[in-house]
């Protein structure tokens, strides 16, 4: 995917039109910011609707060496052209599992005790890469009680760890405790790189069961052409059968 294409994805996936409250956070986060130690963690206040850094913390600057100004100034498009280009199909996929999981599985009221975690890898000042886990906890929500507004936690690690693009949802439970309430590993998606999105359609099809000759007119193809792909989906996949497909799919759907 190209990088400089994916603010279209990104604002479809927070789509809102509300205008948030922003002031009493600012201010809260200007004061704290203070008094917290230089470290290897910086902390940002981000904005989905705009696309913008309402707030970044000192530690940005000792962190990646990046200018602090410059990039408040350009926003999350410039922070983006910095990610790098094999993370960010899979980082936009996590962003947009964990909304619709917020927005499906996760109460209106538990909305506000959510907090969410992915990792990505970014080039910094020295044009190197490092690896970025970013915690973001929801701060302003629209009408729909979708989350539009961030404190984004950034931790930093050297770029020589190898590390896979991991996203995971926690929910603060009735005794203060983070849970784990979702994860997924998008480096392990079967179907990520190599696939076709006709070879996806006949693999999601297959999950339902469906014979070739139904899946060939599902799709306005021959069952010869169905089978031809099945073939070539399994050599691809290093997969012995399309039972073995079908089975390990439906054992863990996040897979797809």
């Amino acid at each position: 995917m190209n990088r400089y294409n994916i603010k279209d994805t990104y604002k479809e996936i927070f789509k809102s039109h509300d205008n948030p409250s922003l002031k009493k956070h600012i201010e809260k986060f200007i004061e704290l910011d203070t008094y917290l130690p230089y470290s290897s963690t910086f902390f940002c206040v981000t904005n989905t609707q705009d696309l913008t850094f309402e707030y970044i913390s000192k530690n940005m600057t000792a962190c990646l060496g990046l200018d602090k100004a410059e990039l408040k100034a350009r926003g999350m498009r410039n922070f983006w052209s910095r990610m790098h280009p094999d993370d960010l199909e899979q980082w936009l996929q996590a962003l947009n599992e964990l909304m619709n999981f917020t927005l499906t599985e996760i109460s209106l009221e538990n909305r506000e005790r959510m907090s969410y975690t992915w990792n990505y890898r970014l080039k910094n000042a020295k044009e190197e890469y490092v690896n970025l886990i970013q915690t973001t906890t929801p701060l302003e929500f629209d009408s729909d009680n979708k989350p539009i507004i961030g404190l984004a936690h950034y931790t930093v690690l050297p770029g020589e760890m190898e590390m896979q693009v991991c996203a995971s949802a926690k929910l603060l439970n009735c005794k203060d405790e983070y849970e784990t309430v979702y994860f997924s590993n998008f480096s392990h998606k079967l179907l990520k790189g190599g696939i076709s999105n006709r070879e996806r359609d006949i693999i999601r099809l297959l999950v339902l069961n469906k014979t070739s000759k139904e899946i060939g007119i599902s799709l306005n193809i021959s069952s010869n052409t169905v089978d031809t792909h099945r073939r070539n989906i399994l050599k691809k996949l290093n997969i012995s059968s399309t039972g073995e497909l079908i089975g390990m799919l439906k054992m863990n759907k996040s897979l797809l």
